[in-house]
């Protein structure tokens, strides 16, 4: 399978990322193992995951991702095979808040990497922005890490166009740890305010972009053709949004690409994602040995410059 650099790092990363917050939620431990030992057997070599995960679950207190990761890690003994992808800086209890300050930095750090059972993580991100710490003390406490052998290289999630480019000229300034990657949400549907705002950064930049919710929570599959439909997974509330002209708009395009290529809506709608320039890794989630065929194929197909002009057109935000 193909590999691709990750922004200016010296990580070669498959063109798909597995989102790691189905652990622990829509998955337990042994089917958690079963799709992650399919992802590997199929050529994919990226896994991102963060400390919250999945603390929204009732009864969960956050860390149940990196704990079934690690437990996998350990017991595949494959830490050397991957590319391990977490966060830091979101709300792990319920009083708490989103901080990168120095302080809670070095302390999560060691909590991710006993969860994960690991003694460096490749790629550590700023799960959401802080704005009462100075992105210099965030970037301080990264290079205290880095140089300490903990990570390897960082980036970011979340951000505004304001403080990533704060944070970027900051490392510059002071010689400090820069953001290699950058994490939106950003697909099909979705799509005006990454390129309306950060696309142009990162192309600038040479930013890594491994944008998040690239099936948009499971509407762009073509399960969801209804408000009937909704009831389909656990996931299916998040899509009702989704359901209005625009969104059917873009269904029927894919339907109309993914019959050209007799492949699913979903291995099209993320194969649009890996041909944009601007994209280096989509992550997507599944939850079964079948659904892991939609990435394998993705991974593999290359769209024509005039289904690629279908789907912009139809997805089109301006």
């Amino acid at each position: 399978m193909e590999k691709r650099k990750l922004g200016n790092t010296d990580l070669l990363v498959s063109p798909v990322t597995f989102g790691g917050n189905v652990f622990g939620w829509t998955l337990d431990e042994k089917k958690s193992f079963e799709v992650l030992d399919g992802f590997i057997e199929a050529g994919f070599n990226f896994i991102d995951t963060a400390d919250v995960y999945s603390r929204w679950v009732p009864e969960n207190k956050g860390g149940e991702s990196e704990t079934i990761i690690g437990n996998w890690i350990k017991a595949r003994n494959n830490r050397n095979q991957i590319i391990l992808a977490t966060k830091v800086g979101s709300n792990m209890d319920v009083n708490g808040k989103k901080c990168l300050s120095k302080k809670y930095i070095l302390e999560a750090v060691d909590a991710s990497l006993l969860r994960l059972k690991t003694d460096y993580i490749d790629l550590y991100q700023s799960h959401y922005d802080d704005p009462e710490t100075p992105v210099q003390e965030t970037l301080e406490a990264y290079d205290q890490l880095i140089r300490a052998g903990k990570v390897r290289w960082i980036g970011a999630s979340n951000f505004s166009p304001e403080r990533f480019k704060e944070s970027l000229e900051t490392s510059q300034r002071l010689s400090l740890p820069k953001y290699q990657t950058f994490q939106p949400e950003y697909n099909l549907y979705k799509r005006e305010e990454f390129e309306k705002q950060m696309e142009q950064i990162c192309l600038d930049h040479h930013i890594g972009v491994i944008n998040y919710y690239a099936l948009a929570s499971g509407f762009l599959t073509g399960k969801y053709r209804s408000e009937a439909d909704l009831s389909k997974s656990q996931r299916g509330g998040a899509v009702k949004d989704f359901m209005n002209p625009r969104g059917f708009r873009i269904l029927k395009a894919l339907d109309e690409v993914s019959e050209q290529y007799n492949s699913s809506l979903a291995s099209v709608a993320i194969a649009w994602l890996i041909a944009r320039p601007s994209v280096t890794s989509p992550i997507a989630s599944v939850t079964s040995l079948n659904q892991l065929k939609d990435l394998t194929r993705a991974a593999s197909l290359k769209l024509n410059i005039e289904d690629i002009s279908i789907l912009d057109e139809a997805s089109a935000w301006k």
